[in-house]
């Protein structure tokens, strides 16, 4: 009997919650401490906003409970790049620059005075995606690129901003005119991403 309670005592420690452990800092802050994430949470994410001027943004950090979106989205004007993993601290490396060969994909997007440039997509960008939203008094639009994978996640973006929506066809998210600020909701949705 004593061989019985010491094998399910020893199976109890090894096999009792894990929380993981992940690298969380932004390229803002310099260092890059670890954080052990909440119940629920089995993945770390790197990401990167880089902007047509090559400034870079980078941060690491612990992904949502409901998941990790591991692509690229590119509107035109800044390209955001996440990659997931799930083991302790796997997170040290930044997010990889997104491919910039094109794969045969086109969408539009918007560059503050009109939503109808079209842009060539690249990499595993097979989608494009459409967000608008309202910040302060503005109503913003954002059109662009999408990896799938980061589409099947926009689900939860929807209780941040007004829509979001990701299609299949080329040119598929329209050309309507609209006045915005994007590196306002680009960073939003970065945020979104890693922070919460």
């Amino acid at each position: 009997m004593d061989l019985q309670a010491s094998v399910f005592l020893l199976f109890a420690l090894f096999t009792a919650g894990h929380s993981l452990s992940c690298y969380k800092c932004t390229s803002v802050s310099g260092s890059c401490p670890q954080t052990t994430c909440s119940d629920g949470v089995t993945s770390c994410i790197s990401a990167a906003l880089y902007l047509v001027n090559s400034t870079i943004v980078t941060a690491q950090s612990c992904a949502l409970p409901i998941g990790c979106p591991s692509g690229s989205i590119n509107l035109g004007i800044a390209k955001i790049a996440s990659s997931c993993c799930n083991t302790d601290l796997c997170n040290s490396q930044n997010a990889a620059d997104p491919a910039v060969v094109p794969n045969g994909k086109s969408c539009y997007y918007c560059d503050g005075q009109s939503c109808s440039n079209k842009l060539s997509c690249s990499g595993s960008e097979d989608r494009c995606i459409k967000a608008t939203g309202n910040f302060g008094s503005q109503n913003m639009v954002v059109k662009g690129c999408v990896s799938k994978s980061v589409c099947d996640y926009v689900s939860v973006l929807n209780s941040y901003v007004d829509s979001v929506s990701c299609c299949e066809g080329n040119l598929c998210n329209g050309a309507k005119s609209v006045t915005q600020s994007f590196l306002f909701l680009c960073c939003s949705l970065l945020s979104f991403i890693l922070l919460h």
